[in-house]
C-alpha cells in the first residue's frame, strides 16, 4: 500500500528489456546515435510536427532549462503560487536563468486564473526598470493541487501571455496522466493549446530515469544546446535515455500505464466517498488523491504498513484536531488489491 509518491515505483519490464538491449555494443554519443535519431522522429510523430527535444535527468532540470531559455534581465516568470517550480525546486529554475524571480498568480483549487493573470501583467509597466519584465507564463499539467487545466483554459492563459510577447511553459511531469485523463491528443494538449515549451516526464509513470524538454518551435531552441550542455545535462550516453522512451512511446504504452495509474486514483476517490472516516478534501482528476483522514484510520492504515504523505492544510479545506490531510498518488504499479486494503483499513 505505497501511496508515497509514483516517484517510488520502479520501472515497466518492457522499459528495462529495452535499456539491457541496447545497452550492448558501441553506439555514437552526445545524441548522435541511431537510436536518438529515430527516437527523435517519434516525437516529432507524438506532436504531429518537427519538435526539438532536450534529454534531462531531473523534473527540476526540465522546468529550469526550459525556462532559461526565455529569461532576460530582470526576467520575471509568472506561476501559480502553489506551482512546483515556486515551492519544491529549491530555486533551481531562478539559478539556472541567472537571476529571474517568481511572481505569483491567484487562482482556486491549486490552478491559475486568466482574469488573475490579466491583472499580474497589468501591474508591470515596461518602462519601470526597477520592477523587472515578465519573460514567461509557466503552468502544471496536472498542477499540485491534482486538478486538470481543461484544454480551452490552457489556450485562454496562452492567448494572455502571447499578447504581452511571453513563452508559455508546461510542467508536464505527469503530462501522461493528463493527456489519458483529458482524452486528448498530446498534440491538442500543448501546441495547439498554445504551449511553447514542455517538460516531459517519464520518471514517475514507469521509466528509470528520463525527462525531456520539448520545444515545438524549433527557432526558439536555436541556442538552447549551449544552455543544455553548460548545465552538465547533455548525457554522452544518450542512446540509454533514448531506450527508455522508444519503449516507452511505442504503441501507446506511456498512455496505458497513465491510463491505468488515474484508474486506481479513481478506485481510491470512489472508496474514500464511500468511507466514515476519510473524506475528500476536493476534487482531483489523473492520479493524484487528496484526502482528509480521521487522525485514528490514518495511524491504523500506517501501522498496517500504508504509505503516504501528509500535506500542507491549503485552500478553503477545514480540517478538524482529531483529522489530518493527506495525498495519496497512484501510479502505473499500483494494483486493485493496495487500494482495497487500504480503503478497508480507513473506512
Amino acid at each position: 500500500m505505497i501511496f508515497s509518491s509514483d516517484n517510488w515505483s520502479g520501472a515497466h519490464p518492457a522499459i528495462s528489456a529495452s535499456l539491457a538491449r541496447h545497452a550492448e555494443g558501441m553506439a555514437a554519443a552526445y545524441g548522435t546515435s541511431t537510436l536518438d535519431a529515430e527516437v527523435a522522429r517519434r516525437f516529432d510523430a507524438l506532436f504531429e510536427r518537427e519538435v526539438a527535444v532536450f534529454y534531462v535527468g531531473t523534473g527540476t532540470a526540465a522546468n529550469s532549462l526550459a525556462l532559461s531559455a526565455f529569461n532576460r534581465p530582470g526576467g520575471v516568470v509568472l506561476c501559480h503560487g502553489e506551482a512546483h517550480i515556486m515551492v519544491d525546486e529549491c530555486g533551481a529554475p531562478e539559478f539556472f536563468a541567472h537571476g529571474s524571480r517568481f511572481a505569483p498568480v491567484a487562482g482556486p483549487g491549486g490552478m491559475m486564473e486568466p482574469a488573475a493573470l490579466r491583472r499580474a501583467l497589468a501591474g508591470f509597466d515596461p518602462a519601470f526598470v526597477h520592477g523587472g519584465r515578465p519573460v514567461a507564463v509557466s503552468i502544471s499539467q496536472s498542477a499540485e493541487s491534482g486538478a486538470l487545466y481543461a484544454p480551452a483554459t490552457v489556450q485562454e492563459i496562452a492567448s494572455i501571455a502571447h499578447e504581452h510577447g511571453l513563452a508559455v511553459h508546461m510542467d508536464g511531469a505527469r503530462f501522461a496522466n493528463a493527456v489519458a485523463a483529458l482524452g486528448i491528443s498530446p498534440a491538442e494538449a500543448s501546441w495547439k493549446a498554445g504551449v511553447d515549451v514542455l517538460s516531459f516526464g517519464g520518471t514517475k509513470n514507469g521509466c528509470w530515469c528520463a525527462e525531456a524538454i520539448v520545444f515545438f518551435d524549433r527557432e526558439k531552441a536555436a541556442d538552447f544546446a549551449f544552455n543544455h550542455k553548460r548545465a552538465g545535462q547533455l548525457f554522452s550516453k544518450s542512446r540509454f535515455v533514448s531506450a527508455q522512451f522508444d519503449a516507452y512511446l511505442a504503441d501507446g504504452l506511456w498512455l496505458s500505464l497513465a491510463g491505468h495509474a488515474n484508474a486506481m486514483a479513481d478506485a481510491l476517490r470512489t472508496g474514500i466517498a464511500a468511507a466514515t472516516n476519510a473524506r475528500a478534501a476536493w476534487p482531483t482528476a489523473a492520479n493524484e488523491v487528496f484526502a482528509v483522514l480521521k487522525r485514528s484510520a490514518a495511524e491504523r492504515a500506517r501501522a498496517q504498513g500504508a504509505l503516504f504523505y501528509d500535506w500542507h492544510v491549503g485552500g478553503d479545506t477545514p480540517v478538524g484536531e482529531d483529522e489530518v490531510l493527506v495525498r495519496l498518488v497512484a501510479s502505473w504499479s499500483t494494483t486493485q488489491e493496495e487500494v482495497d486494503s487500504f480503503i478497508q483499513l480507513v473506512g
